[in-house]
């Protein structure tokens, strides 16, 4: 288990040992309400962009779905008639330059898994670049757009933002409740009550606490043909190696489980790189992986490899929110 599985389940399970990072937590918490603190009174270099910016972020260190729900809203804001592009950080890319426009023929060794899947599954124009007001700048320049999803960013207080969105895991909340490094909270827990939703990965109907989300698997689609089958394709018992290099590796094999197969997990660390020799697994069963880690298997894969595609079902609540919001964006 690697070091930050290690502290993701002692964060979440409270593990005693934690109160001997307390001290680094209080400084923690104290750097981050002051950076908000001038944030809110203008004292920070906040670039405000010309067009509205939507943050689709995290409270917490780990996956709590964003990806799906930027695809969601990509999808649901075309529909409205809006013009939508993306900017993100671009974790572990190494691109010639920064800012730089992802599209779907780059490698994910120079753009990053997350931005090279949403640009294959969505041709979105996506723009990478840690600094974020920079990408929104270089996104804009290069397209007429109507809003920008920012996939993460929730503490990049450079970047002013019109909508704030925060995914919670339903299952696994806030943790311990404390700040890094004692507990996985980026800013102190009454950050989430400034922002103007929540919405809960996984849980059953809307709260007082926030909005429903469902992510649910829809197809299975072949790395090497593209061939896509619908979740029967495997019957119910059928054994498969379940690869997932993601935030929360468990809750991808927990799905897997709930379509009846057997899956032996293969977790991974977040935005894992991998060999072919590394998912050479015996016995000889399919392989069924992310849509995140397919985009880094495709060259090595073989005809029996797998990738589930989820998609988020945000309740209808939530729906009726957002357009009342994006209805004010639309010309009229």
């Amino acid at each position: 288990m690697s070091l930050s599985s290690r502290l993701l389940r002692a964060w979440y399970r409270d593990h005693p040992a934690l109160r001997l990072l307390r001290p680094l937590e209080l400084l923690y918490c104290q750097f981050a309400r002051r950076k908000r603190r001038r944030f809110l009174d203008g004292e920070l270099n906040t670039f405000v962009s010309p067009v509205p910016v939507l943050i689709v972020g995290n409270l917490t260190v780990g996956g709590t779905g964003k990806t799906p729900m930027i695809l969601w809203l990509v999808d649901h804001c075309r529909a409205r008639g809006l013009r939508v592009g993306i900017v993100s950080r671009g974790y572990g890319a190494k691109p010639p330059e920064f800012p730089w426009q992802v599209t779907a023929d780059q490698s994910p060794a120079v753009v990053g898994d997350e931005p090279l899947m949403i640009a294959q599954r969505t041709g979105a124009p996506i723009m990478i670049d840690p600094n974020r007001p920079d990408a929104v700048k270089a996104l804009l320049k290069a397209e007429q757009l109507d809003l920008i999803l920012s996939d993460d960013g929730l503490q990049h207080y450079a970047l002013a933002r019109d909508l704030e969105l925060v995914m919670v895991d339903a299952v696994r909340g806030f943790g311990n409740r404390h700040c890094l490094p004692a507990g996985p909270l980026r800013e102190p827990i009454e950050r989430i009550q400034s922002v103007d939703a929540v919405l809960q990965t996984g849980a059953r109907a809307d709260t007082e606490d926030g909005y429903a989300v469902q992510l649910k698997p829809s197809t299975l689609v072949n790395l090497v043909s593209g061939e896509r089958r619908p979740l029967n394709y495997f019957s119910p018992g059928q054994e498969v190696h379940a690869v997932a290099g993601i935030g929360n590796p468990q809750r991808f094999f927990t799905t897997l489980e709930t379509l009846h197969w057997r899956p032996v997990a293969h977790a991974f660390p977040d935005h894992a790189i991998y060999t072919a020799e590394q998912l050479r697994f015996q016995p000889a069963w399919p392989v069924v992986m992310t849509e995140k880690d397919a985009v880094k298997c495709r060259e090595f894969a073989t005809p029996d490899w797998w990738y589930l595609a989820i998609e988020a079902q945000p309740s209808s609540a939530f729906v009726s929110w957002l357009d009342t919001w994006l209805d004010g964006l639309l010309p009229h």
